[in-house]
């Protein structure tokens, strides 16, 4: 028996991203950087506030080893840290990108031996696996799935802005879960996509964070 570790090729955050940013994706503004006065350069390129994380092929989830600083709204901040994230194992370099807020969602994509590409979608963040809200679909999608997918979910009534807070464009979400649909379909070879956070912002989607793995 062919041993499928040896064959599978996984992209992590900075070539996942790289590669959905081609594929006309929108991912967020982002520099990687090896030393403090990069960091600076790219925070000031950027705007604050920022955010720093840890870029490793190694490392998968970076809130587990510290590897995520937010909000950062200085130089002072910054390089604060930068230095706490360098000295962490493994790191091999570090992300700085804007601080986006906004509705954190889910999205993924899944080869199941029946059914093919399955697409799914739900609340993102750090509580994904404890809210376990989400919607799925087998790929391809029309306009009309990705419109059921959003309202299906528990999350649904925050996109529409509770409590005085804006909604947010669902046509956006709609668009690129169709893309990512249509991005199964053109990679036969694709077996995982996860984006977690899609970060959803008024008018705008911002992937933040991305992994894919091909056969």
């Amino acid at each position: 028996m062919v041993n499928r570790t040896f064959m599978e090729r996984i992209l992590a955050e900075k070539e996942a991203e790289a590669f959905l940013e081609q594929e006309g994706l929108p991912v967020t503004e982002r520099y990687y950087v090896t030393s403090e006065i990069e960091a600076l350069h790219a925070a000031h390129r950027i705007g604050y506030p920022v955010c720093l994380k840890i870029s490793s092929k190694l490392i998968l989830h970076k809130s587990d080893v510290g590897g995520v600083k937010i909000d950062l709204r200085t130089d002072t901040e910054v390089l604060e840290a930068f230095r706490h994230i360098i000295a962490i194992p493994k790191c091999e370099e570090i992300m700085v990108q804007p601080y986006n807020t906004g509705q954190l969602l889910l999205v993924g994509i899944q080869r199941d031996a029946t059914f093919g590409h399955t697409l799914a979608v739900g609340s993102g963040g750090i509580y994904t696996e404890i809210m376990k809200d989400a919607s799925f679909r087998v790929c391809p999608i029309s306009h009309h799935d990705a419109k059921l997918m959003i309202e299906e979910l528990k999350s649904y009534p925050l996109l529409l802005g509770v409590r005085g807070e804006s909604s947010v464009n669902l046509e956006k979400i709609h668009q690129l879960l169709l893309k990512l649909s249509h991005l199964a379909l053109c990679y036969p070879s694709l077996r995982e996509l996860d984006i977690n956070p899609l970060i959803v912002q008024g008018n705008n989607v911002y992937i933040t964070d991305a992994r894919l793995v091909f056969d």
